[in-house]
């Protein structure tokens, strides 16, 4: 057998540096589950086309089970975790936008990832955005509901010269 070279990173996630040892070949999923503790990015497809595993990474959406863990060191990394009640967490248990579950950490990652870029969203692109995931119990009615809840949440959080098409003062 040939020896696996193993190296120490550092990952800072869900705001705190994590100093790790893996492999080059080591998948991002793989390392926030088994070595991090951090389940909520769920294994799905393992190919990055169901979105189970979605995370962000500056403020982007990735599929952490196509992303080496390597490849986000230096990066911030965020996981269901980390989030703490957002107004999306609260918009998809009121909105029931889940049925299994298995799906809605990288649903609810997926639309922060949106509603950190932008609050006045158009249904066109709120439809774009849930394209990445997939869900196999609910219609995605529920969660699109959900993210027009958490954007309307959101917006009525902004100081008045801060909200979209507002006037500044």
């Amino acid at each position: 057998m040939h020896n696996v070279t193993k190296h120490e990173v550092t990952l800072h996630i869900n705001g705190e540096d994590r100093t790790l040892v893996i492999r080059h070949a080591d998948t991002l999923l793989d390392v926030l589950r088994l070595q991090c503790g951090l389940t909520g990015a769920k294994p799905g497809c393992e190919n990055g086309d169901c979105g189970a595993c979605t995370v962000i990474v500056n403020q982007l959406p990735y599929k952490s089970c196509i992303m080496l863990a390597i490849e986000a060191t230096g990066h911030t990394i965020m996981t269901i975790e980390g989030l703490k009640h957002s107004p999306i967490q609260r918009a998809f248990a009121k909105c029931y936008a889940f049925q299994c579950g298995y799906c809605t950490p990288g649903f609810i990652m997926n639309a922060h990832a949106m509603l950190l870029h932008d609050t006045s969203i158009d249904e066109p692109t709120i439809q774009e955005w849930l394209e990445s995931n997939i869900c196999r119990c609910t219609s995605y009615e529920e969660i699109a509901s959900a993210i027009r809840m958490a954007m309307s949440t959101m917006n009525a959080n902004l100081p008045d010269n801060s909200k979209p098409n507002s006037p500044s003062t």
